[in-house]
């Protein structure tokens, strides 16, 4: 209608993966076999590799990673924390932030591009079966149109068979192998929710490497949205250099640069062939600049790498580098930001290192037992105290609670000597007996030990109560 304000059309894509009328647009990305392409691809192998096989790696007899959601037990590389350890697990959380913090400040994106599970099984598994059935093989780019529909039934069940095996994989992590090949070999009826997991977990992977792919990275990764806080200048990006690339003109192999048409400078080394960007698998234009959806797989360095062999001319046009050093600066590697992550981190890890090694076999938390605080037996002051005990050993236990220093303390329970199993975790009840003459100002402060196999004790302060105006009493 006439009067009314006509929608702007946007001179260029909002999103890499989107055409400017919001039309999904579907990246193939051809391949450059460069040095980079190859180290990525003995990475991603690796990778793979440690990611299948560390389930069935065993350290002091216990899986290398088991993450045991049920009975809330997680090993990592021989060690179990448990729901007590709550500032294990608090330093270890923050350690891998700041860890990610200074990896970030000095490597920036090299993470997404060479050891992200995304980015590793998109770009060595998936799109590889795409090349090899569609007929791409070792090139890459836009398949043809016709290719026969045998090829993508083959495409598709490999694509299921790849999910289905990594939900598997996955899953192991969670209950173990030995719980898994138990599972594999009966009826999903006899585990159903196990079975719905996979399930679930195989339909998310064709989901997000069949479907929705290198948007992950773009739209649903948060890891790039930080990317603005967690560089600085003198962080590794992969950037074009405009200085020595600027102005863009063709050329024959081996000439020198020539003066453009139009202009007084001869022309950079760029010769506009657009390689870096139908090589990247997010679908930037390198030389535009820095971007958010940059992940640092250094394909566009392959490529461009290759157009300089060719017109024999030096690489890195695109390279790995930094702000500053591509401003003709002075790059820092070392500097405040990276000292301070950095620091720590090893802090931190220090830390770590000391409560792992100095982590008692056995957990003792005390409970104060609802109702009153305490009861008179003629002159005795009977506390009852629930005693919280986790077994961490994977051998059984026989414990003995007691107070040491204060004769006059008697403890009685149900069991005299407490026997426990591997990884168990028992509340035990306890009476405390005390004369009642014992009590200053209605309180008294004991030791309560627990005493174990191998001169094992531990500790614990507990505050009993009694009557205010006891004999004896401030």
């Amino acid at each position: 209608m006439s009067g009314q304000p006509s929608l702007l059309e946007s001179p260029d894509r909002v999103l890499s993966t989107l055409e400017k009328d919001g039309s999904r647009r579907w990246l193939y990305p051809r391949l450059a076999r460069g040095r980079f392409w190859r180290w990525r691809m003995i990475a991603a192998w690796s990778l793979i590799a440690v990611f299948t096989l560390l389930p069935y790696i065993q350290i002091n007899g216990r899986p290398a990673v088991l993450l045991d959601l049920v009975h809330r037990r997680f090993t990592l590389f021989g060690y179990t924390f448990l729901p007590t350890d709550t500032r294990l697990l608090a330093v270890l959380m923050v350690g891998l932030v700041l860890g990610i913090f200074c990896a970030t400040a000095l490597l920036g994106r090299l993470w997404c591009g060479w050891a992200c599970p995304q980015t590793v099984y998109m770009e060595f598994v998936f799109r590889p079966m795409e090349r090899l059935l569609l007929g791409r093989r070792g090139t890459g780019g836009r398949p043809p149109a016709d290719v026969a529909i045998w090829r993508r039934l083959i495409l598709y069940v490999g694509y299921l068979a790849v999910s289905f095996f990594l939900a598997h994989t996955f899953l192991a992590y969670w209950v173990g192998v030995d719980q898994l090949r138990t599972w594999v070999f009966h009826s999903p009826a006899d585990h159903p929710a196990a079975f719905a997991v996979v399930v679930a977990v195989t339909g998310l992977m064709l989901f997000d490497f069949v479907y929705f792919r290198e948007q992950t990275c773009i739209i649903a990764c948060p890891y790039g949205r930080f990317q603005s806080a967690l560089l600085d200048r003198n962080s590794l990006i992969i950037a074009y250099d405009p200085g020595r690339g600027e102005p863009r003109g063709k050329r024959a192999a081996g000439a020198d640069s020539p003066p453009v048409a139009g202009r007084q400078m001869p022309a950079g080394d760029c010769v506009d062939c657009g390689l870096c960007a139908a090589v990247c698998p997010t679908g930037i234009d390198i030389r535009d600049g820095l971007q958010i959806e940059c992940i640092g797989c250094a394909q566009c360095i392959d490529a461009c790498d290759g157009v300089m062999a060719r017109l024999k001319r030096p690489p890195g046009l695109v390279r790995y580098t930094s702000q500053a050093a591509l401003s003709g600066e002075r790059q820092r590697v070392v500097r405040a930001r990276v000292l301070i992550y950095a620091g720590m981190v090893m802090l931190l890890g220090g830390l770590l290192g000391y409560l792992v090694i100095t982590k008692s076999p056995v957990d003792m938390i005390l409970i104060r037992n609802i109702g009153m605080p305490f009861v008179m037996r003629g002159e005795i002051v009977e506390n009852t105290i629930k005693v919280k005990l986790t077994n961490r050993l994977d051998r059984p236990q026989e414990l003995r609670i007691e107070v040491p220093d204060h004769p006059e303390v008697t403890v009685e329970s149900a069991s005299t000597m407490i026997r426990m199993a591997p990884g168990e975790v028992r509340v035990e009840p306890v009476r405390v007996m005390v004369p009642a003459e014992r009590f200053a100002g209605g309180k008294l402060e004991v030791k309560i030990r627990v005493r174990g196999e191998n001169g094992l004790i531990v500790d614990r302060e507990c505050r009993l109560l009694g009557p205010v105006a006891a004999k004896g009493a401030s």
